[in-house]
C-alpha cells in the first residue's frame, strides 16, 4: 500500500495523543517508513517574520504567516511545502504542482516575494518505521483520502481536516469518542 501523496486524517480516538484533530500530508511513504507534515497545527505566536528575524534574512513579505507545527520529529528543522512554480536545486518534486525544500535559499526567495505562489513552512516532521503507519491505520487511529492542493493551500487551518473527511463522506463529529459522544 502506497500512501504518498494522500492526507492522514486523525481519528477520534487520538483526541489525547499529540496527534489529536490533525490533518497531515504524506510526502513519502515506502517500505521503510512514512514521512509526512501537519498541515492545520499553527505554532502559537510563530511567524514567518521570526523565523526570518531569527535567521537574519532579509525582506518584508509574508512576515505574518503562521508557521506549522509539522510534527514531534526534528522540531528546529524547517520545510516548505510548496507549489512548483518555484523551485530551487535542492527541491523535491512531490506530485505534480507540489514540491518541498528545506533550505534557507527558499525561505530568503519568500521573505523577498520571489518565492511560490502557495507554500506552507513547518517546523518538525511526523515519521512512522516500518510497518508502524500500516499497524496504526488497521488499529483506527488514522484515515487516509487523496489530498488536494486546495485543501493544502487555501482551506483555513481550522477547516482542513473537517474537508478532508467530507471528500470521504465522512463527518467527524459522528464517531464515537468525538466531542458531544460518550
Amino acid at each position: 500500500m502506497d500512501l504518498r501523496h494522500q492526507f492522514l486524517i486523525a481519528m477520534p480516538g487520538l483526541d489525547e495523543d499529540y496527534f489529536g484533530g490533525t490533518l497531515s500530508y504524506l510526502c513519502e511513504h515506502n517500505d521503510e517508513g512514512a514521512f509526512a507534515l501537519v498541515i492545520n497545527r499553527p505554532l502559537e505566536g510563530v511567524t514567518l517574520g521570526g523565523i526570518f528575524d531569527q535567521l537574519a534574512i532579509e525582506g518584508g513579505a509574508h512576515r505574518d504567516v503562521p508557521v506549522l507545527d509539522g510534527g514531534p520529529v526534528q522540531r528546529d528543522r524547517g520545510f516548505v511545502l510548496h507549489s512548483d512554480d518555484c523551485c530551487l536545486p535542492a527541491t523535491v518534486k512531490l506530485q505534480p504542482g507540489l514540491a518541498l525544500s528545506t533550505v534557507r535559499e527558499m525561505l530568503s526567495a519568500i521573505a523577498q516575494g520571489e518565492g511560490p505562489e502557495q507554500f506552507l513552512v513547518c517546523l518538525g516532521y511526523a515519521g512512522w518505521g516500518e510497518g508502524q503507519l500500516e499497524q496504526e491505520m488497521a488499529d483506527n487511529a488514522w484515515l487516509s483520502c487523496p489530498a488536494d492542493l486546495t485543501t493544502l493551500f487555501e482551506a483555513p487551518l481550522e477547516t482542513r481536516r473537517i474537508r478532508a473527511a467530507e471528500s470521504l463522506g465522512i463527518n467527524l463529529a459522528l464517531f464515537p469518542g468525538a466531542p458531544g459522544h460518550g
